[in-house]
């Protein structure tokens, strides 16, 4: 069984385009001292923030050109595996960035690049070869974690493609009630997820015991290390009942 849930085919090749091309629009939008500054990620400007979905992008391009080797592995591996690859991937998107990568263009050398892909064909990746489809959901979650971090460093409203937005929210939530298997707990994420996760006593009937639940931008920001619970639960982004609600020790899920 997989993971994490595996969204339809048509829906995923859809949500990830208009994510992409979302970007495409934000990123244009941006002026070149908005483009200088600070982003909320250490060490990185928003420019080598911008340059750095373009890697997510071209990464289709990179990872088609190998050959399939390996043991097959699926989103969750993806996901828990990404902070080890965390200096490669600086290093490729600063030079990306030095030069000149326009997202734009990796956009479109990608989505041609999806056609000739069906939805079980494999593709190369760094954590072992994964279905064609599960990698677009990797670029989902990409998409729209790195949408977030715009947001929270431009200060500008990012237009997140919905279905986007509920793929990377659900992801998420399979990745926690996978990496803490349960039934003692309720994490919801209105309007798009609801999982039972950590070991304890299971609840048959009504409400369960412990509930968290919190909004789809606040459960990106944990699960992708953007904030701390307590932080999150200072902030009152987070309402948790029960003795067992307090998912500290559990995230990030990746960072």
């Amino acid at each position: 069984m997989p993971k994490t849930r595996r969204p339809a085919p048509a829906k995923v090749r859809q949500a990830v385009a208009n994510q992409w091309q979302a970007h495409i629009e934000y990123a244009a939008r941006l002026t070149p001292e908005q483009l200088s500054a600070p982003s909320k990620l250490t060490g990185w400007d928003t420019r080598t923030l911008v340059g750095h979905v373009a890697y997510t992008v071209h990464s289709v391009q990179s990872w088609a050109a190998l050959p399939v080797e390996g043991g097959q592995a699926e989103v969750y591996d993806w996901m828990t595996a990404t902070p080890t690859a965390a200096a490669a991937v600086d290093a490729v998107t600063r030079e990306l960035v030095e030069e000149g990568v326009v997202l734009a263009d990796e956009v479109a050398e990608s989505e041609k690049l999806m056609e000739r892909y069906g939805d079980e064909d494999l593709i190369a990746m760094r954590f072992g070869p994964m279905r064609f489809d599960d990698f677009l959901v990797s670029r989902i979650v990409e998409a729209t974690v790195h949408a977030d971090d715009l947001e929270r460093s431009t200060g500008i409203e990012f237009p997140h493609d919905r279905e986007a937005l509920a793929i990377t929210v659900r992801q998420l939530a399979d990745a926690m009630a996978t990496k803490v298997p349960g039934n003692s707990v309720e994490l919801r994420v209105p309007p798009f997820a609801a999982v039972q996760c950590v070991p304890g006593p299971r609840h048959t009937r009504g409400t369960p015991p412990n509930v968290v639940e919190m909004a789809p931008r606040t459960w990106i920001r944990l699960a992708a290390g953007r904030i701390t619970w307590d932080e999150a639960m200072d902030q009152a982004l987070v309402s948790a009942s029960g003795q067992r609600a307090d998912l500290k020790e559990f995230l990030p899920l990746m960072g």
